[in-house]
């Protein structure tokens, strides 16, 4: 077994007898042999490459559109969230507003009599200070009264329960309260019933019958 000596490369086995020239030429062999093998066309090359752009744009147009549709869904989803929000919300308040008027109704009773006791000056002492606490609560909570003399008849807030004439009113009128009405917010929880005056019948038509002294012949 021989050992290689360090320090020193191997170097091509040459023939006995043959000349350093020759060594070096059978050394260089292997690249000339290289640089002898047929390079590849270059129009396989462009189209290699052609293929490869065809085919990155088609794969980026396949994730636009899907970027697309993704995008679209997160909208409708993100509307579809808005529109149950703004239901919920609106729910919410229809339900508070609900009891709030609920609860009002129930105590309509209360005030009625609060009222009675104030026109007969009865509303004294320490009745006098609960019942306008409860009134000025009530007031915060938003509950409204109405209903004065002299207004207009509107059927959709007065309930009428008397009925007579009058010749001096051109229209249905309040003219008197006999039981206040209340409202919340838009919501009437009671109508004003009230006694209503309606013109006098055939007044109207006397006032506006013509003067038969005007326009007439003069006489003498």
């Amino acid at each position: 077994m021989t050992e290689e000596t360090p320090g020193f490369e191997e170097e091509p086995d040459v023939p006995s007898g043959a000349t350093s020239e020759d060594a070096a030429s059978k050394a260089a062999e292997p690249d000339s042999a290289k640089e002898s093998e047929p390079a590849a066309p270059a129009g396989d090359a462009q189209s290699s490459q052609n293929a490869q752009e065809t085919a990155l744009t088609a794969q980026l147009d396949q994730v636009r559109t899907a970027l697309s549709e993704r995008t679209g869904d997160l909208q409708r989803l993100q509307a579809e969230y808005q529109n149950y929000r703004r239901r919920v919300e609106r729910d919410r308040v229809q339900v508070k507003e609900v009891a709030i008027a609920t609860l009002l109704s129930e105590l309509l009773p209360t005030l009625d009599d609060i009222g009675r006791a104030r026109e007969h000056g009865e509303l004294v002492g320490g009745f006098k200070s609960v019942a306008e606490s409860l009134e000025t609560v009530v007031a915060k909570m938003g509950l409204q009264q109405f209903g004065k003399e002299g207004e207009p008849f509107d059927p959709t807030i007065h309930e009428a329960l008397m009925h007579s004439y009058a010749p001096d009113i051109t229209e249905d009128t309040c003219v008197a309260i006999l039981q206040p009405g209340y409202r919340f917010g838009e919501r009437t929880i009671r109508p004003a019933r009230v006694a209503v005056a309606e013109p006098q019948p055939g007044a109207q038509a006397k006032d506006e019958a013509p003067d038969e002294d005007s326009g007439g012949p003069d006489e003498g």
